[in-house]
């Protein structure tokens, strides 16, 4: 196939490109470099299957020659207030590429005959009130905090997908992504996974907001583009959880990354600065990737972390 990858010189999206080119598809990427970076994709620069065009996908699409495919992954994700990446600092830009991004990628999909996938997230279930969260759940969000110009985003961005589907017959799919980590997250990310290996491999202290008790789940970011494989070439419409059942504490994930590091520093204890709508708990309930898409998670935490944290200690 020739497929459209949105977003694809982001964390997630270029390893989606490393996939879909090994698998023997050609891929165009489309992507702004707000928040992506051209280094992760600039070992695929010179192949004839491979052609990268900078553009902001808010802006209309449009891509000559035949698709196959459109996977839309254009998104800033980073919740931190800090990050000059994340999408507190980007509010307007996140709502738009959520919004006119993805009726735009539905577009060239549309125009093209092609499959579509989203790249939604397990923001749309807000701080739950279910848990595990299951696809049925409708969620529990805030929609005028900070951090709903994210939620409402993907939100509305699965809202115009399910309509293209029903209204147009467009051959949809969406991805509901669990908290995912590997190489090539941006060290000054803002989130935990990069913060605390930063703060490691600097033998400081991990820094801890509130009790350590809130928890997550760690999907590898090899596991996930395999389940975003599957899903594209399945013939499933509903959307699909794609994450890493196995739910820890921060704290907990604080003491593995300090006794893979060796980091002497142990951790320190802040005030809690979180939103009221950041999640307490998230864990995914993935009985139906299971089920249509023969997916769960291989690899496990301490491996995962030992490959992103060399990858970490080389850039750093």
């Amino acid at each position: 196939m020739r497929i459209l990858v949105t977003g694809g010189a982001g964390f997630i999206g270029s390893h989606l490109c490393d996939r879909l080119l090994a698998e023997g598809h050609q891929v165009v990427v489309v992507d702004n470099l707000i928040t992506g970076n051209v280094e992760n994709i600039a070992h695929l620069a010179g192949r004839d299957d491979f052609h990268f065009i900078r553009h902001d996908v808010s802006n209309f699409i449009f891509i000559p020659g035949e698709l196959d495919a459109v996977l839309h992954l254009a998104s800033p994700a980073s919740p931190n207030p800090t990050s000059p990446f994340g999408y507190p600092q980007l509010p307007i830009q996140t709502l738009k590429v959520g919004a006119l991004g993805t009726h735009n990628a539905l577009g060239v999909a549309r125009a093209h005959n092609a499959r579509f996938l989203l790249a939604s997230t397990s923001e749309v279930y807000g701080d739950p009130q279910v848990h595990p969260q299951r696809e049925d759940y409708w969620g529990h969000v805030d929609p005028i905090g900070p951090r709903s110009v994210y939620d409402e985003a993907k939100r509305f961005a699965e809202a115009i997908t399910m309509a293209y589907h029903r209204y147009h017959g467009l051959d949809t799919r969406i991805a509901r992504i669990f908290n995912t980590y590997g190489p090539r997250m941006r060290l000054d990310d803002g989130r935990v996974v990069p913060n605390f290996i930063c703060q490691a491999l600097r033998g400081e202290p991990l820094t801890i907001y509130g009790d350590g008790s809130q928890t997550r789940s760690f999907c590898y970011v090899d596991d996930l583009v395999d389940g975003l494989y599957r899903l594209l070439t399945s013939d499933y419409h509903e959307p699909v959880n794609l994450g890493n059942p196995v739910e820890m504490t921060i704290s907990e994930l604080a003491a593995a990354i300090n006794r893979l590091t060796r980091n002497q520093a142990d951790v320190q204890i802040l005030p809690d600065r979180r939103d009221k709508a950041d999640p307490q708990r998230r864990r995914p309930d993935i009985s139906r990737a299971k089920q249509v898409l023969d997916w769960q998670p291989t690899v496990d935490l301490e491996a995962g972390l030992s490959k992103t944290i060399a990858d970490f200690r080389a850039r750093l």
